[in-house]
């Protein structure tokens, strides 16, 4: 009597790094950092753990591709209708970019943890050269790249992040927290402040009340264009003061 040998569930498609990366995504967006596991990846792959380790050496470098295959998903974001200008550009990375942030929760940490630990990693060279032909195309002397750049990216990076620490903070309040009535009840705290110690606080007070944190996000990105272009464009930097 013929025996039959026990098969593990059969792979529909043959795996590779980037499948491999894909399904890392999808349980870092599920689960977070710390529910990425090789265990939990064998799993949803149906493979033993060794097919994962011939492509990926461990977690580290797993969160590293995971990052990098995000954000060259954004990057590679176009402005709407035809071809821009390359201020147009750089808004349309800039949001590119925060909505990665804003959709993978685990993201904005990912990022900032490359930039100080392995700045010559694949993501932040990505980052930098995405943001920087632009900045480059604006007419910016070379001189000024690195200044106008880092500044760039520090602000997109660090407010895309905020933006999305305080949707996670929203989400832990409870599933019926009305975003609406939580900034109310701030901007109303904020307006109750005593006047002599808190005078500007109390008076833009009411504009925290129904803003659109993407309209907020681009201003500021707009802020920063306008620096660049008055300090660093010839022709257009203000006279020395005396």
């Amino acid at each position: 009597m013929a025996t039959r040998t026990r098969r593990s569930p059969r792979r529909t498609q043959a795996l590779s790094r980037e499948r491999i990366v894909a399904a890392a995504v999808e349980l870092l967006d599920a689960v977070g950092e710390d529910g990425l596991t090789f265990r939990a990846l064998t799993e949803r792959l149906a493979t033993g753990p060794g097919a994962i380790y011939w492509h990926v050496a461990n977690k580290g470098e797993l969160l590293g591709a995971a990052a990098e295959a995000v954000v060259g998903a954004a990057l590679a974001v176009e402005p709407a209708g035809a071809p821009g200008s390359p201020r147009q550009e750089i808004r349309a990375l800039a949001l590119g970019l925060f909505q990665a942030i804003e959709e993978h929760p685990w993201l904005g940490t990912q990022l900032s943890t490359q930039l100080a630990r392995s700045p010559w990693g694949p993501v932040t060279p990505r980052i930098f050269e995405g943001v920087g032909r632009r900045v480059r195309a604006l007419g910016v002397p070379e001189s000024g790249w690195f200044a106008a750049v880092s500044v760039l990216v520090h602000y997109i990076l660090g407010a895309a992040g905020q933006n999305a620490a305080n949707t996670a903070g929203a989400r832990a309040l409870g599933p019926g927290t009305d975003r609406a009535a939580f900034l109310d009840g701030v901007s109303r705290a904020w307006e109750a402040l005593d006047p002599e110690d808190y005078p500007f606080t109390r008076a833009f007070a009411d504009q925290l009340r129904g803003h659109d944190d993407r309209e907020q996000f681009l201003a500021g990105v707009d802020l920063v264009l306008a620096g660049i272009t008055a300090l660093q464009l010839p022709g257009d930097r203000p006279p020395p003061t005396v």
